[in-house]
């Protein structure tokens, strides 16, 4: 296989080839493979000709802010439902027991008393 590396010196042709697999934005692994390298050979000689940071594959979502995991029902259960940031994220809005943010069905999950727990 040409270009294939052994004895871990870095020639111009093999050095270009890298240059060119980083372009397609090839995985790390798959351009050590290509050359017959490792992953962290591949990077380590990426970052010492500066080659430009890799493009993640899926940008991350923003994280939701904070009025918009708040419940505004004041009075009305707060335990969430679903995954926050998504469209179906909610909370239970039943009415509160006195005194909590959470109806009587929540509480009894949430508040665990301590001879309860011990039994479990």
């Amino acid at each position: 296989m040409p270009g294939k590396m052994t004895g871990g010196s870095w020639t111009a042709e093999v050095t270009e080839r890298l240059r060119t697999l980083w372009d397609e934005d090839l995985p790390a692994s798959e351009i050590g493979r290509r050359l017959g390298l490792s992953k962290n050979a591949v990077l380590g000689k990426a970052w010492r000709l500066a080659l430009p940071p890799r493009r993640l594959p899926n940008p991350p979502t923003p994280a939701p802010e904070i009025a918009e995991l708040v419940p505004s029902a004041p009075g009305h259960c707060h335990w969430p439902l679903g995954e926050p940031g998504t469209a179906d994220f909610q909370f239970c809005n039943e009415p509160a027991a006195a005194g909590r943010p959470y109806c009587e069905a929540h509480c009894r999950c949430a508040y665990v008393r301590r001879a309860e727990r011990d039994r479990r």
